[in-house]
């Protein structure tokens, strides 16, 4: 069964500072967790991963919170491989059998997004620097790159996506997408992939729309 994810409106969101924004949604956001293990004989680590997220009729808001046993974050400049690190990552289908958006942030709100039909397409782009400036984000943990760490971390992101940077158009009406939220740390001592809507594919690739889940913009 597909999963089915409500994006409540809260048009009060856009007044709001990014730093604000997380304990805004508390009141006004869906919540719900990352914790499908894809791969549990080879990735079985999953670390709590809470996602609360809304739409304002411009944004989607959404704000990850993390509680994990390693934190790395290595790559500092955008369009690097934040996957590698302590990574949340969004994926967004406007329209069904339309190229998708995969929008991936580490840890201290470093960020790679892009815009393709899967893993291998030919065609697939990464966003110019100007378009992920459009993207505001908020790490709690910092801006300051490091590399991995031990210990018991709890970390937030927050990120604030403009609609039309990922071909939507609010008019008052729900919109019907689809996508997944996901949790990785591929290059940490304790590899995982999580997903919100299940993957059924024989090795961690997150770049699935098949397996997408429906998401509604109330």
């Amino acid at each position: 069964m597909t999963p089915i994810l409500h994006l409540p409106y809260a048009p009060q969101l856009d007044k709001l500072n990014i730093s604000e924004i997380a304990n805004a949604l508390e009141e006004c956001g869906t919540r719900f967790s990352v914790e499908n293990i894809n791969w549990p004989e080879r990735y079985p680590y999953r670390p709590l991963t809470v996602v609360t997220a809304a739409h304002s009729g411009t944004h989607i808001y959404a704000d990850f919170l993390v509680r994990c046993n390693f934190l790395r974050a290595a790559n500092y400049a955008d369009n690097s491989p934040v996957s590698e690190d302590s990574c949340v990552e969004f994926f967004i289908e406007p329209k069904e059998g339309e190229p998708y958006y995969n929008i991936e942030i580490n840890c201290i709100g470093t960020i790679l997004a892009g815009h393709r039909r899967g893993r291998n397409d030919p065609a697939r782009t990464k966003l110019t620097s100007e378009e992920l400036r459009r993207i505001r984000r908020h790490a709690t943990v910092g801006t300051r790159p490091f590399q991995e760490i031990e210990g018991s971390f709890i970390w937030c992101v927050t990120a604030a996506i403009p609609l039309d940077l990922i071909g939507l158009e609010y008019t008052g009406a729900p919109i019907e997408t689809r996508g997944n939220f996901y949790k990785c740390a591929s290059a940490t001592s304790q590899p995982h992939y999580l997903s919100w809507a299940p993957i059924a594919s024989p090795e961690p690739d997150f770049h699935r729309p098949e397996f997408f889940g429906k998401i509604i913009l109330d």
